[in-house]
């Protein structure tokens, strides 16, 4: 099998991951804060938040906090905001995921903001232009996905920092698909707020993410529970609240920590160069196929994942043949983030979508190439 998904969950993982993952569940369990075992022992959670601080550029790394992944993160923030935010407008770029539309449309917390839109340009680039003309006076805050899952177009995250600064707008950004793989820089791009995911190309497993919340904010949680500090406390004074809250995916975090600690080894340099020799040759190989049309370019979208479409095949009858008869696993449709195909002229159908990671080799890619290849030759109903 050659696995082309991995904007969706990298595979394979790290052996350090699954080793670290077997070790935990092989150890006697462990609870932070609620039990001695743990004397002497490093944290598994602080170290992860060491590891994080580094890979997504933040100095205060006890504002890091661990949840189930980057939607479970995105409503947190989302909703905490809303307690902090007078009424108004919520800017949101057209490359959006839904764990960032569907909760500012659905949480009752969140009616009294009006979601309004910032265009972006076929590839997914947000601009400047886009920007001004879509804040207003009632303009609170502006969400910003950095990389994109459809295009793989990264946003100039400085630039959106200075604009948020410049309107006095709380400013979040979306680091799912860019962590690990690309350099992120919370502190200088100056966030308020930041949700990430473990199981993409920060290479932990599923279940495992988190978000990040800038000291200035004192934002409310979304859920409550048994924290194992001060039990006798019921009720929080405004600001003094706590964001981990029951039963910790202890196993989740120690993988990530491991994942963590070979991307720091590795260094992200490495990976960098290794995947921008896989795409560069992803985006000649496929541009110089007449029956293919490519969402974007090499010069444009530097991230690890591409869409692109047969002008012969539907997304769907693509993804079936490349699976069944090439066994080569891709992903159609919209990706989660349907405002993007509006831009794309891709909004019936979506797209076919592949993705690397730094463990794609270059013979998978050659092979996908050329089962890409025959498939943009054949008419629709012919042998393949």
């Amino acid at each position: 099998m050659i696995y082309l998904n991995n904007a969706a969950t990298s595979y394979p993982k790290p052996s350090c991951v699954k080793e670290a993952l077997q070790a935990y569940l092989n150890s006697t369990p462990a609870s932070q804060f609620r039990g001695s075992e743990q004397i002497g022992r490093p944290d598994t959670e602080e170290i992860c938040r060491k590891n994080l601080g580094k890979i997504l550029g933040i100095k205060e790394t006890g504002r890091i906090y661990f949840s189930s992944g980057a939607t479970e993160a995105l409503n947190t923030i989302l909703c905490g905001m809303s307690d902090l935010l007078e009424d108004g407008e919520i800017l949101v770029t057209q490359t959006e995921h839904n764990s960032v539309l569907r909760p500012i449309l659905n949480h009752k917390c969140l009616k009294k903001f009006q979601m309004v839109t910032v265009p972006c340009t076929m590839d997914g680039e947000v601009t400047a232009e886009a920007l001004e003309k879509s804040v207003t006076d009632r303009t609170r805050a502006i969400i910003v996905n950095h990389c994109s899952n459809v295009t793989g177009r990264v946003q100039d995250m400085n630039r959106i920092g200075e604009f948020a600064r410049r309107h006095h707008l709380f400013f979040a950004a979306d680091v799912s698909q860019s962590a690990g793989c690309l350099p992120v820089c919370a502190d200088e791009w100056g966030v308020d707020a930041l949700a990430f995911t473990g199981h993409k190309s920060l290479m932990g497993i599923p279940g495992t993410g988190g978000y990040y919340i800038s000291p200035v904010w004192k934002m409310r949680p979304l859920q409550y529970g048994g924290t194992g500090r001060n039990s006798s406390q019921l009720i929080y004074e405004e600001g003094d609240y706590e964001y981990e809250t029951g039963t910790q995916n202890l196993p989740g975090i120690a993988a990530l920590g491991a994942a963590t600690e070979y991307i720091l080894e590795t260094g992200l340099q490495t990976i960098m160069e290794r995947e921008e020799h896989l795409m560069r040759i992803l985006y000649e190989g496929l541009g110089a196929m007449s029956g293919i049309t490519v969402y974007g370019s090499r010069e444009t979208c530097k991230g690890p994942v591409m869409s692109f479409n047969f002008k012969n095949l539907s997304p769907s009858d693509a993804a079936y043949i490349f699976q069944n008869i090439y066994g080569i696993t891709v992903r159609t449709g919209l990706h989660c983030s349907p405002l993007i195909h509006q831009a794309m002229g891709t909004e019936k159908q979506g797209t076919v979508r592949i993705s690397i990671s730094c463990f794609t080799t270059e013979e998978e890619i050659m092979e996908f190439l050329k089962a890409a290849g025959q498939m943009a030759c054949a008419g629709i109903g012919e042998k393949i």
